[in-house]
């Protein structure tokens, strides 16, 4: 039976959107629940909203979701969305604070969206409701490919609706729990950990904290791509962007013409060092400062469980337990039960142990010491954010400007992509710095004999520029 056959009553709402749900203690289908032991941000609570309002940022204009919105507000006797115009396919999951379904507008199924309904009523704290409004707040404000898109928000009754992007290729926990060994080989990781790093710079550089990084919360658009979700526990902060040039020193491979010039011993050293000057903007909430402690235990910081005060450096601090668990299928820290885990992490004697010797991994293990400092002062990203992370040698020969261009990886068991024209055509793959120099010297080379053989710049495919050859990161077999 298809799915537009899984229909909720059309008589009255309400009795399908009863939630049972009032705290993050609940079993989670997809995997860990958050905790929630503080709530002391600076976040204000506004109150109730009676009536639905739509996002007027979005990146995607022309995107078919926008113009069936557009459609139904035209068509509404007051302009607005109302649940009567929206249809229930099925229920997809239970969240925090309620409910998500499935559905389309009446009339116009091509489009369909994700639902989240928080029933009001079973919300019994203040601390509960100022999470509710925190979410609807952070997703007015997102406008980004790799976060949800809020098209409306619907407050009716004792419900409160938000109407965001649905991702029918699931959440990333499920992925890799149908992945050989419970883990992805490098190259999915380095694709799916890029994108959420570009989201996560992108929430920084608006002043927001997310504190709930974790598989279960990064969602496959069908294209392949990611969206974080669940902004409830996030908080906000001051940031002020900054641009400015900075020395910034790496060692290279010699190219064949710098070792001819080279004389007497040095002739044969093959690595030198380089410094560069680049032009970098950071924008990174430094200021941040919260008491709570939230998020998933296996994921908190040290200075989150300490409850001494935190700052944006518990993102970075998820990020790499997000890179060990996608490479190795389980966190660094995880002990027998939920206290021996936060000892784990707060201990000073306990540090990262790999499960897996692989010299495929080496950029990837060094990355991750580096974001599990447990000094937050010297973690990686603390002090720049994503722009230090970015120039790891992790990430060698991503162009991060294309990045929502690259093509989904093909290898990843469960992962169904559907085909678009505009789809980048390369792949995450690490480039070394001399196949790199080799490949741009070649460009190079091929441009001016263009120029010389017809008098003038010749338009060439630019599928070259856009296909990056390197290290090949095979998916490894596992018993």
């Amino acid at each position: 039976m298809e799915e537009e056959d899984f229909y909720f009553p059309d008589t009255d709402l309400d009795l399908s959107f009863t939630s049972t749900v009032t705290d993050r203690t609940f079993a989670s289908s997809s995997g860990r629940s958050s905790l929630t032991l503080s709530f002391n941000d600076r976040l204000s609570t506004s109150s109730a909203i009676t009536t639905s309002s739509t996002s007027t940022v979005n990146h995607r204009r022309q995107d078919p979701h926008w113009s069936a919105i557009k459609s139904a507000k035209l068509l509404s006797s007051d302009g607005t969305i109302h649940l009567r115009h929206l249809k229930l396919i099925r229920h997809l999951g239970t969240g925090n604070l309620g409910r998500v379904f499935l559905c389309n507008l009446r009339g116009d199924s091509s489009a369909r969206f994700a639902l989240k309904v928080i029933d009001r009523n079973n919300l019994t704290t203040a601390k509960k409701l100022s999470q509710v409004e925190t979410e609807a707040e952070i997703l007015s404000l997102l406008d980004h490919p790799f976060l949800p898109t809020l098209y409306a928000r619907i407050d009716e009754s004792h419900y409160t609706c938000l109407l965001i992007d649905y991702a029918p290729n699931g959440d990333l926990h499920s992925l890799i729990r149908k992945q050989p060994g419970n883990r992805l080989p490098i190259q999915p990781v380095r694709f799916f950990a890029a994108e959420v790093l570009v989201a996560l710079e992108y929430l920084h550089a608006m002043g927001i904290v997310y504190r709930d990084l974790k598989p279960e919360n990064v969602l496959l658009r069908e294209d392949g791509h990611v969206m974080l979700s669940d902004f409830d526990l996030c908080f906000k902060s001051d940031v002020v962007p900054t641009f400015k040039s900075r020395r910034y020193r790496r060692t290279c491979s010699s190219s064949p013409s710098l070792r001819r010039r080279k004389s007497g011993c040095f002739s044969g050293e093959k690595k030198y060092e380089r410094e560069e000057i680049v032009a970098e903007f950071t924008a990174e909430p430094v200021s941040a400062f919260s008491r709570s402690c939230v998020g998933t235990h296996e994921y908190l910081a040290p200075e989150l469980i300490s409850v001494n005060g935190h700052g944006s450096g518990v993102d970075w601090w998820a990020f790499g337990i997000f890179l060990y668990e996608l490479l190795y299928g389980t966190t660094p820290f995880k002990g027998g039960s939920k206290e021996q885990t936060l000892r784990n992490i707060a201990s000073s004697d306990k540090t990262v142990n790999f499960h897996v010797d692989d010299s495929d991994s080496e950029e990837a293990r060094d990355l991750i010491e580096k974001l599990l400092v447990k000094d937050p002062r010297k973690r990686l990203g603390c002090a720049r954010g994503a722009q230090d992370i970015k120039r790891h040698a992790f990430f060698d020969g991503i162009k991060w400007p294309l990045i929502r261009h690259y093509k989904p990886p093909e290898e990843v068991r469960g992962l169904v992509v559907k085909k678009s024209t505009r789809a980048h055509g390369g792949h995450v793959i690490a480039v070394s710095p001399r196949l790199k120099k080799w490949v741009l010297w070649r460009a190079l080379c091929n441009l001016l004999r263009g120029k010389s053989s017809y008098g003038g710049s010749k338009n060439q495919s630019n599928s070259n520029y856009y296909h990056y050859i390197g290290k090949s990161y095979a998916s490894r077999k596992r018993v």
